[in-house]
């Protein structure tokens, strides 16, 4: 029987950024800091990297002073690879028998320098990117239990956090919920889940349909997002996931500040409800009851001022509960799928 991906990783973690020169490309870094702060004790970041977690910067002698177990790669650039220039500093982690954890489109072992240094240390390479062997296809077959989806205007506007966040709401409010991972930065939280984009095409419908088996009826998925069905690049990715997850709900996700499809100026990001009328035409290929129950705004980028009356006129313009899950909580949304589905 396919089983899902599932990872172990020994803490406490050093989050490697390099020399990233974007936040965005960092998220998965910043996920691990927000979600499990009592794990990370530092950064490590190369001459010339633009940006800062806001933790202690380390090297690799004083991550071993700090009894550091891991050191994870904390970017996820297009193209997810590792430049040349990183793989010194890497190479010294391994040395001292630090884990290298890393989500990227590559395997560790692939480099022989890292392969030898780790069998003499004892270091584990530990590829999360690396989907269960014999997928199946997906037969779009009504499953039991209750499914929400994160879905995106864009590719990293905050479908992980929602769905963090809105799972933690749902077992505060007493829910039967589970967080269900479909990327590299949500395998790391959860421990299992599968790597959507690393899947095979054909399957991609069917390994969504693994991540969120047949459960008791009062049970909800709260299943992570991936890309876009307005990214050229991952729709086909997003689109997937979509028919094999067979939502009965889901959140739109986007973030306040952006104006463009990410690293592709030339086309414009959607409106909210131009993204939520595309997904729930796509969803009704496997649930035709599917709805729409809210929207999760990533509103950093805006200042205090602008932030409420953004959000009251997206609410407007939606009919729909708008938040940002990391300042407001997402009960508002918990509230509107009992309605909905109690």
């Amino acid at each position: 029987m396919t089983k899902l991906t599932s990872i172990e990783f020994k803490a406490p973690y050093l989050i490697m950024i390099g020399d990233v020169q974007e936040k965005l490309y960092a998220k998965t870094g910043f996920g691990l800091l927000q979600w499990r702060p009592e794990s990370v004790v530092g950064q490590l970041r190369l001459p010339g990297c633009k940006v800062d977690m806001g933790i202690a910067d380390l090297n690799i002698e004083q991550a071993v002073e700090a009894k550091v177990k891991s050191l994870i790669i904390g970017v996820a650039p297009m193209g997810g690879f590792i430049p040349d220039t990183w793989w010194a500093v890497i190479e010294e982690a391994v040395n001292a028998g630090i884990d290298i954890v890393c989500g990227l489109h590559l395997k560790l072992a692939d480099n022989s320098a890292i392969a030898v240094a780790a069998e003499r240390s004892g270091a584990r390479l530990i590829d999360v990117r690396n989907p269960p062997e014999n997928l199946p296809v997906g037969t779009g077959k009504k499953r039991t239990g209750k499914r929400v989806l994160m879905v995106g205007t864009d590719c990293a506007v905050g479908k992980k956090y929602s769905a963090l966040a809105l799972d933690q709401a749902m077992k505060k409010a007493g829910m039967n919920s589970t967080f269900r991972a479909t990327g590299q930065t949500g395998i790391m939280l959860a421990g299992s889940g599968v790597p959507i984009d690393s899947v095979v095409s054909d399957f991609i419908s069917g390994a969504a349909e693994l991540v969120s088996p047949a459960n008791v009826e009062n049970h909800w998925d709260v299943i992570e997002g991936q890309g876009s069905l307005y990214h050229p690049a991952y729709a086909g990715v997003s689109l997937g996931l979509i028919h094999g997850s067979q939502p009965d709900a889901i959140v739109a996700c986007h973030d306040a500040s952006r104006v463009n499809i990410s690293g592709l100026d030339s086309h414009a990001l959607p409106s909210v409800a131009d993204c939520i009328e595309r997904n729930l035409m796509m969803a009704q290929l496997t649930n035709p009851e599917v709805r729409c129950v809210g929207v999760s705004v990533n509103t950093s980028g805006l200042s205090v001022d602008e932030r409420t009356p953004y959000l009251t006129a997206l609410a407007a313009e939606t009919n729909l509960p708008c938040v940002d899950p990391i300042i407001d909580g997402c009960d508002v949304l918990v509230i509107e799928i009992q309605r909905f589905f109690n």
